[in-house]
């Protein structure tokens, strides 16, 4: 797919001032705080903030992928021959949530308004916060070009970890032991709070799991 002029020249123009100092987690959920400056005109820029969170990695299959709503028909068409190929070859899934903060528009040049707010963020500690140059237009477009690198930064990691606990081993069924794991977690949350009850039917579908868990699954509202 070719991108747009427009596109090109954000990405192309997009800096990653300041990096987080450690990668995602790979067990629980991070907080990423960050910054967006751009320039308006002249000595004018533009601070966006706000917050990215990334949820806790999620161990997948390509025959997993394929139930997974939100991908275009092409994707799916892809994700299903890969599945085909190699339908239990693990790997993790990375879901993201931008929740925008503010916006002020600074009489000041840019490099100076990144300066304050370097020292600023070094005065937090925070190891996730980020600071990106962006472009005006499209400052949206530098943002998700610094969530890709990220990731990319953060999967080596990530997987290493998993693998050590074993999380990445497959069962009988073509399994990955970590989905196992998660699928405990989400029977143990709707124990607690029947609310979650949809959330657990869809995993134990994407993975076509259901049949081997629906007793248990309807022995959940036994007595309720």
């Amino acid at each position: 797919m070719e991108l747009d002029d427009k596109t090109r020249y954000a990405l192309e123009h997009t800096e990653l001032v300041r990096a987080p100092r450690q990668e995602l987690d790979t067990f629980g959920s991070s907080v990423i705080d960050y910054y967006v400056v751009t320039e308006l005109v002249g000595n004018v820029s533009v601070v966006r903030d706000g917050k990215v969170i990334a949820e806790r990695p999620k161990i997948v299959t390509p025959a997993y992928l394929v139930n997974v709503e939100g991908f275009s028909e092409q994707a799916r068409r892809y994700m299903a021959m890969i599945a085909r190929e190699r339908p239990h070859e693990s790997g993790i899934f990375y879901r993201y949530k931008n929740e925008p903060g503010g916006m002020s528009v600074v009489s000041e040049p840019i490099k100076q308004v990144i300066s304050k707010l370097d020292s600023q963020v070094e005065a937090q500690r925070n190891r996730l916060s980020t600071i990106i140059k962006g472009v005006e237009e499209l400052w949206d477009v530098s943002l998700l070009m610094f969530i890709y690198e990220l990731t990319t930064r953060s999967v080596r990691t990530n997987m290493v970890e998993l693998d050590r606990r074993g999380f990445l081993d497959m069962d009988a069924d073509g399994v990955p032991h970590g989905a196992r794991e998660y699928i405990e977690e989400l029977f143990e949350h709707t124990a607690r709070n029947l609310s979650r009850a949809p959330e657990l039917v869809v995993e134990l579908n994407r993975w076509g799991l259901f049949p081997e868990y629906q007793d248990r699954f309807f022995s959940l509202f036994r007595g309720r």
